[in-house]
């Protein structure tokens, strides 16, 4: 009987042992059938002048996105500096006051913003920013930008500091810690590898978007470092490429693809690296 019991188990651990397997792979297939199109269509275009250079006009040979991911970098900067931190202060604040009032609102805002398209967000950066102004801007860019980080930051901070015990807590106040150091030293501190899945999650989804930038930054053929005027962005280069008629641009909007996945990618592993080194050093 025993016997029968222990093959059992290991037949059905066998069994959901190849499922995992399966479906890891089965997921891994577009991902790389994705990767392995842009880099075989890119790679070519890429350059040195690809990188540190701006376009050059129609029918001109070479030329590149320099203006571009400059300004992806500079929009995407300005909207981590707002979003990061008000939505891991939300956060913290949903999983340690999760029956309030207050609560309450906020998490049914956080959770229609999550599910808003990003193109009605960037239609409502347009109207608060681009249309009192009168003109497109970097500024309303990083607004679009930033509410498109925040729900994905507060979602996903709001779980992982659920799964914090309440005996950590406890023994914060037992020595002594006020609440706001117990935040910021436990649970803030103690579970920033676990938080930096979610704020990277939330980099790589706005570094994307192209929609919210299309109503907001717009875009500019020129490297340009005014904040208050329309600035270029990786996603809107590629976008406008890839619609054009011209074979040049399109193979260059491949080109933008790939350096796009590659910037994203770096931020990833820079992350990590430097969360890493910071975890040695205490």
């Amino acid at each position: 009987m025993v016997k029968n019991v222990m093959l059992y188990r290991k037949l059905k651990n066998t069994y959901f042992w190849f499922m995992v397997i399966g479906f890891t792979l089965f997921t891994f297939i577009p991902l790389f059938l994705i990767l392995k199109h842009t880099f075989t269509m890119g790679w070519n275009e890429l350059s040195i002048d690809f990188i540190f250079n701006t376009p050059k006009p129609v029918g001109e040979y070479g030329g590149g996105m320099s203006h571009a991911i400059i300004g992806s970098l500079i929009i995407i900067s300005l909207a981590v500096v707002v979003s990061i931190p008000a939505g891991i202060i939300t956060g913290t604040f949903l999983s340690e006051f999760p029956k309030s009032k207050v609560s309450s609102i906020l998490r049914t805002f956080i959770g229609i913003l999550s599910g808003t398209p990003s193109i009605v967000i960037g239609i409502f950066a347009y109207v608060i920013m681009v249309v009192p102004l009168k003109s497109f801007s970097a500024w309303a860019g990083s607004l679009a930008l930033s509410l498109v980080i925040l729900p994905i930051v507060t979602r996903s901070t709001e779980e992982v500091l659920k799964l914090v015990p309440i005996t950590i807590r406890e023994a914060g106040l037992a020595l002594g810690f006020t609440r706001i150091k117990i935040f910021y030293y436990l649970l803030i501190k103690g579970n920033r590898r676990a938080l930096s899945t979610g704020v990277i999650l939330a980099i790589s989804r706005s570094m994307g978007e192209t929609a919210p930038l299309l109503f907001t930054a717009f875009g500019n053929v020129y490297l340009s470092y005014k904040l208050s005027g329309p600035m270029a962005t990786l996603p809107v280069q590629i976008f406008n490429y890839a619609s054009s008629p011209h074979l040049e641009w399109q193979r260059q909007a491949w080109t933008g693809a790939m350096v796009l996945i590659m910037i994203i990618f770096s931020i990833n592993v820079l992350s990590k690296l430097i969360l890493s080194s910071s975890e040695r050093r205490m």
